[in-house]
């Protein structure tokens, strides 16, 4: 993690935003850090962020009940089934989601695609938001680009995040979030919220 500077976080305009710890995704080999690993430390942000009343923000993924709105262009790596589990969509009960907290549901990689998660930070005066889940390169990612682009200040929990493969991971943690944001620690996190 980046010790150059202290992490100092404004809790009435932070919001967590955690990403597709579902139990589709959550049940797929990871790393560096191990799905259970992440789910651990994103309850541990959860519970903190809940204790100063700042928003927390579950994002799960899922195509639409008649699959239409899957994307289908020609790529070199075949896409996903979306043939999954009736369960597939829901949150991991580890994550002990409250009636406060927001679940807003995607349909694409990235959380503010289509969605109306941007403002409902906007509305609640967010304009930083902390951010982890699965995975790293694709939900994570995608939705930093965006958040990057809408002006949001972003600090990525990189033990609280992984990838398919532990170069997925550390491509975007080295070379991608430092560029849109600060990249911290759980601890370091928990550290910048008292």
């Amino acid at each position: 993690m980046n010790t150059n500077s202290t992490l100092s976080l404004d809790p009435e305009k932070t919001a967590l935003v955690v990403i597709d710890l579902q139990k589709g995704i959550a049940s797929m080999e990871t790393a560096p850090h191990t799905a259970a690993n992440v789910i651990s430390r994103a309850a541990k942000l959860a519970a903190a962020f809940r204790t100063k009343n700042m928003p927390i923000f579950w994002i799960r993924v899922t195509p639409s009940a008649d699959k239409k709105d899957a994307l289908s262009p020609t790529t070199d790596t075949p896409a996903r089934s979306w043939d999954m589990p009736d369960d597939w969509a829901e949150l991991v009960p580890e994550l002990e989601r409250e009636e406060s907290d927001f679940v807003i549901t995607k349909h694409q990689w990235g959380a503010f695609y289509g969605t109306d998660l941007d403002l409902q930070l906007r509305r609640r005066g967010i304009d930083t938001i902390v951010l982890c889940g699965i995975s790293t390169n694709i939900g994570v990612e995608s939705t930093a680009r965006f958040a990057y682009e809408f002006g949001y200040d972003q600090v990525f929990v990189e033990d609280a995040t992984s990838a398919q493969s532990a170069e997925q991971h550390t491509s975007s943690m080295e070379a991608i979030f430092p560029r849109m944001g600060r990249v911290r620690s759980t601890e370091e996190v928990l550290a910048a919220l008292g």
